[in-house]
């Protein structure tokens, strides 16, 4: 399902290996149809691609439940947000040995998003993850 507005898109996957490429693929069309430059379409398909792998793996949520993926355009600021049912958590970037192959995801959110946090599900249990970039409007 796919709700469009001028400035905002809303979708549900399935919580499923496919989940981020799906997720990546509608970020890049909806960023080409506002037309965002290459480099902040890029960090936000690393952010977003990190987001939704991590709730696919990491969520908790119970069998057969969606994930949600929203992207809001507003002010200058791209916002992507996932979203899942899985209880609310702490979350806080680890530090991995350089031989680790995982474990980086919300370092590299981190690094790369002007603001990210966590905040209870709009519509819902569970919680939203989102990361913010800078894009010209």
């Amino acid at each position: 399902m796919v709700l469009p507005s001028a400035d905002e898109i809303f979708l549900l996957l399935p919580r499923n290996t496919r989940a981020p490429g799906r997720a990546r693929a509608l970020l890049r069309e909806r960023l080409a149809a506002w037309e965002v430059e290459a480099e902040p379409t890029a960090t936000a398909e690393l952010l977003l691609s990190e987001l939704v792998t991590n709730a696919v793996r990491h969520a908790r949520a119970p069998q057969g439940r969606d994930i949600g993926v929203r992207l809001a355009r507003r002010d200058g600021v791209l916002r992507v947000e996932v979203s899942d049912a899985g209880p609310p958590v702490t979350l806080t970037p680890q530090v991995v040995a350089d031989e680790d192959e995982r474990g980086r995801g919300l370092a590299i959110v981190s690094a790369l998003a002007e603001r990210w946090g966590c905040c209870p599900r709009r519509h819902g249990i569970g919680k939203a993850v989102w990361a913010e970039v800078a894009v010209r409007e």
